[in-house]
């Protein structure tokens, strides 16, 4: 009895000539098309979307360079499974044969297991290829990341994800009765081969082997978002959303504030943004920031995405609108690596608060001048830190908008102290 088998695996390319895409490393003058000239494949990371061939491009380089190939999956697989690769790996090893490891999503392991690759990497027992669709910036530890070349695959072309259609079309004795069939199912694959293959595989299953445009637009019925809540895609919206608002452009912020939205982004991610925004960017500026911005959010569970989406949008062009100050911000920063450095300091005696009869024989509260009962709820002279810290100044104010008055304020106390 035969297995299935997807028509994605079965168009897999076995050879570099059938590979599509990712010229930028794989032209003979590029990183990769340089290391397969030398023979000799070093541990990398394949950084990209999914569907721009990181399993395929691994198991061809290692087929180049005449290596054993040993895959494993960061969703299925552990510690366990890794040492049973790395036992195939010590016997290919004693027939003078490399193994080449490839490791998918390796993001989703956890340090330690991440570390577990280290010593087997140095010691040349496998050469590690990772795959994953995150920042490896982020989602490695910096010791493993240290041994490894991290490349980036980007997603293909509409030239590219054609060749792919044609020559999956021609696999399937299928053809398109038009040129805007094929445009759009190039559009919704949105630069992802596999995505584009199962649609054509989904599209050819019946009989039929013409396919008109009718055809495709009921297979299709939506385009599938490019928008991964996961994913770097994700991230990398988000923060060009964050700077725009930062930057004061209402019009930047709003554009990747839709962007967001239509591709499938849960509108609160959007306000909980926002709220970090009010008080990150704006600050004491501008504090209405922040209550503008939680009521945007009030709005949208109110009333749901239609006019809850332009509550927040009205709170993203405040907000890029607003007078802007980090100094709150930096404050903050400078008063927790401060704490950090002075942690065993004791809290001075007239700042306790002498809640028994004996810290109060201990003069806990002792010589406390409590504010309201002086002129202006002010006590000038009055010390705030440890002894051996002496009085500091962590908040500087701007002078944009409320703060204006702030740091007049604060100068007129501090002259004081």
């Amino acid at each position: 009895m035969s297995t299935y088998e997807p028509l994605a695996e079965t168009l897999r390319p076995n050879v570099l000539s059938d590979f599509v895409g990712q010229q930028h490393l794989l032209d003979h003058d590029r990183p990769i098309g340089k290391t397969l000239k030398s023979g000799q494949l070093h541990s990398m990371i394949l950084w990209g979307p999914s569907g721009t061939g990181k399993t395929t491009l691994a198991r061809i380089m290692c087929s180049q360079v005449g290596a054993h190939f040993e895959q494993m999956s960061a969703v299925l697989g552990g510690v366990k499974e890794l040492r049973v690769v790395l036992d195939h790996a010590k016997r290919y090893q004693q027939h003078n044969k490399n193994t080449v490891l490839f490791v998918d999503e390796i993001h989703r392991f956890n340090k330690s297991q991440q570390d577990a690759f280290l010593p087997h990497i140095e010691s040349g027992l496998v050469t590690l290829i990772g795959a994953t669709t995150e920042n490896p910036s982020f989602e490695i530890n910096r010791s493993l990341l240290s041994r490894l070349s991290v490349y980036i695959l980007k997603p293909l072309s509409d030239e590219e994800l054609g060749m792919i259609a044609s020559n999956a079309l021609e696999y399937q004795s299928a053809k398109l009765e038009d040129k805007e069939s094929l445009a759009q199912i190039i559009a919704v694959s949105s630069g992802d081969a596999r995505r584009l293959i199962n649609i054509i595989e989904q599209l050819t299953q019946n009989s039929k082997k013409t396919l008109n445009k009718q055809d495709v637009t009921k297979t299709l019925q939506e385009k599938i978002a490019a928008f991964d809540k996961g994913g770097d895609i994700y991230y990398q919206q988000l923060s060009a959303f964050h700077k725009s608002v930062r930057g004061s452009s209402p019009d930047g912020a709003l554009y990747w504030m839709a962007r967001m939205l239509v591709s499938g982004c849960d509108p609160k991610v959007i306000a909980r943004r926002l709220l970090a925004i009010a008080s990150e960017d704006i600050g004491n500026a501008d504090p209405r920031a922040l209550q503008i911005t939680l009521n945007a959010w009030d709005v949208y569970e109110r009333l749901g995405d239609k006019e809850g989406n332009r509550a927040i949008a009205q709170a993203a062009v405040f907000c890029a609108c607003a007078p802007k100050s980090n100094a709150v911000y930096k404050a903050y920063n400078r008063a927790i690596k401060a704490a950090q450095d002075s942690s065993d300091l004791e809290v001075p005696r007239h700042l306790c608060n002498a809640s028994t009869k004996l810290m109060e024989d201990l003069n806990y509260g002792k010589g406390y001048r409590y504010a309201h009962d002086e002129p202006g709820a002010f006590s000038p002279g009055q010390a705030y830190f440890p002894d051996e810290m002496g009085e500091q100044v962590y908040y500087e104010p701007t002078d944009r908008g409320l703060e204006i008055k702030i740091a007049e304020k604060l100068k007129q106390l501090r002259s004081a102290l």
